[in-house]
């Protein structure tokens, strides 16, 4: 990848391990049980992988369609239909109507200068898609941003856990230690949440009151940070060297690292420039990323203990412990959480109703309290979230390499792929097929309540994976699927507890839904 070859050396920031300085080189939390993102089991390494032959199909074996046009001018006129002329959803779906096809080539961006090759075989519905998450037929290796990888530089000369193939020694080792850190953090998610989001809640009301109207994003961003910095390390940011900079801190190095793919809402020509052609250096930001570095380095001790345990040095584990907590983490809270509210609150009054007392019914019957027994007696606030995650799945993008030549199937047609090939998969299309989905372009809340209801979890994709199915060492699911569900019904559990309703307005931004609340009614019975 071309930009894993950016290297400034003469700017690196240094970070402590062990208090030793060190040169800087080279999808996601939902609980069923909290303990279920732990593997309780010895683990066993899994035998040799051996080579699985493609089962006969029998549907109609065609040629993918499509083409990828001249080299640098077809990427190139891709990458501004994608960004600008069409958007990203037209832009997929136009092609599926110009091929009659839910599979094609195209070129999938940044393009030049920033990637080597976006040539893709592009899988665009529900039949199709499960391809990208079985290990045994495409690699994941460096895969995690698309076709191209940020500088490791970004994050301290490591490559992370989200870009290494399960077939890497660290993978497992890696994810060993997330593992740890879940469950260490197990009986304090329920608490912290509510105490950090209380003060959201607060936040939002005294703004109502003085302006008429309040960012929920602003406010989450905060309360989001301090959640996971207290619940999975006991460490209040407030009262640290950090103090409440962490969320814009973490916002900039994300930033930089995912400009290549992003829309900033500046004048096309300038984006253009800026951030689509080549990328932006590391060492802008690597004054806020060792501020982030030395927080969690001072906050981790028992998990950067448990690292070493495993082989895995406390430098390592300490770069891997800030991507987790605010790449992945704190980014699926900042992308995912107004996602939600902007369904729940467009679906009115009568669904907010029948939350509320489902909701307070439950936690009535439970003594009072928001206990992990409780939810699991939410069925309709369950539903909403899942719902919630099959709308606007908050990764959206997945990749995969042929690891053999394959014979892909969509619902019409199989497709050949040869070994090495790049496939990806734009999982809304694939979450919202209407050959599995009725209704699929509505927002549904009831739709997973119920026996049948909970045999469509496994077309619910955003981890990586099925969400009928748990992440291990040997998969590429994310690690804290669990935990970010939690998190998820967390947040509609503490709202409807306080509300009866509420009202928003909706706009756009970089990274999802921007929400305005304009009302909150509170809780009347």
């Amino acid at each position: 990848m071309a930009s894993t070859s950016l290297a400034f050396p003469t700017l690196q920031p240094q970070f402590r391990s062990s208090r030793k300085s060190f040169k800087l080189s080279e999808r996601k939390l939902i609980l069923h049980q909290i303990s279920a993102s732990v593997s309780e089991k010895p683990y066993a390494p899994p035998p040799p992988p051996t080579v699985v032959q493609n089962e006969p199909t029998k549907l109609p074996l065609r040629k993918v369609p499509g083409d990828y046009g001249l080299p640098f001018i077809g990427p190139l006129k891709d990458r501004l239909d994608y960004f600008y002329n069409q958007g990203r959803d037209e832009y997929f779906k136009s092609r599926i109507q110009k091929y009659q096809s839910t599979v094609f080539r195209a070129n999938m961006p940044p393009g030049p200068f920033v990637s080597q090759n976006p040539q893709v075989v592009v899988l665009l519905d529900g039949k199709s898609f499960p391809v990208l998450f079985d290990v045994t037929k495409v690699e994941k290796k460096d895969l995690f941003t698309g076709t191209f990888m940020p500088s490791t530089e970004f994050t301290g000369g490591y490559r992370m856990l989200s870009y290494l193939d399960p077939t890497e020694p660290n993978h497992e080792k890696l994810k060993r230690v997330v593992f740890f850190l879940l469950k260490a953090c197990r009986d304090k998610v329920i608490p912290e949440f509510h105490a950090s989001y209380t003060k959201l809640f607060d936040t939002l009301e005294n703004e109502l009151a003085s302006k008429g109207k309040s960012s929920f994003g602003d406010a989450n961003d905060q309360a989001a940070f301090n959640f996971l910095a207290r619940s999975l390390y006991g460490t209040n940011p407030a009262d640290t060297n950090l103090g409440l900079d962490g969320p814009k801190l973490v916002q900039k190095w994300v930033l930089f690292q995912l400009s290549p793919v992003l829309v900033l809402g500046l004048p096309k020509l300038l984006e253009e420039l800026l951030v689509h052609t080549f990328p932006l250096p590391p060492f802008l930001v690597k004054a806020d990323y060792q501020r982030l570095y030395d927080f969690f380095y001072d906050s981790s001790s028992h998990v950067l203990d448990e690292a070493e345990k495993l082989g895995i040095s406390r430098e390592e584990a300490c770069h891997n412990l800030v991507f987790a907590t605010c790449f992945n983490s704190f980014g699926g809270m900042k992308f995912f959480f107004p996602n939600m509210l902007k369904w729940i609150g467009r679906a009115g009054v009568k669904l907010h109703t029948q939350l509320a007392q489902e909701i307070r019914s439950a936690v009535r019957s439970n003594g009072g309290k928001v206990t992990m027994a409780a939810m699991e007696q939410m069925p309709l606030m369950k539903s909403v979230v899942y719902e919630s995650f099959r709308m606007e799945p908050p990764v959206p993008l997945q990749y995969g390499r042929a690891k053999r030549d394959l014979v892909i199937e969509s619902h019409d047609a199989a497709f050949a792929v040869k070994e090495g090939q790049m496939i990806f998969g734009y999982q809304p299309f694939a979450t919202k097929d209407p050959k599995i989905f009725e209704r699929s372009d509505e927002f549904v809340p009831d739709r997973f309540v119920g026996e049948e209801g909970e045999k469509l979890l496994k077309h619910v994709l955003w981890s990586n994976g099925p969400e009928s199915e748990n992440p291990t060492v040997d998969n590429k699911q994310c690690a804290g699927k669990d935990f970010v569900v939690l998190m998820s019904r967390l947040l509609v559990v503490e709202l409807f507890l306080r509300y009866d309703s509420f009202e928003i307005e909706v706009g756009a931004s970089a990274l999802g839904a921007a929400v305005t609340v304009t009302s909150l009614k509170r809780a009347s019975f």
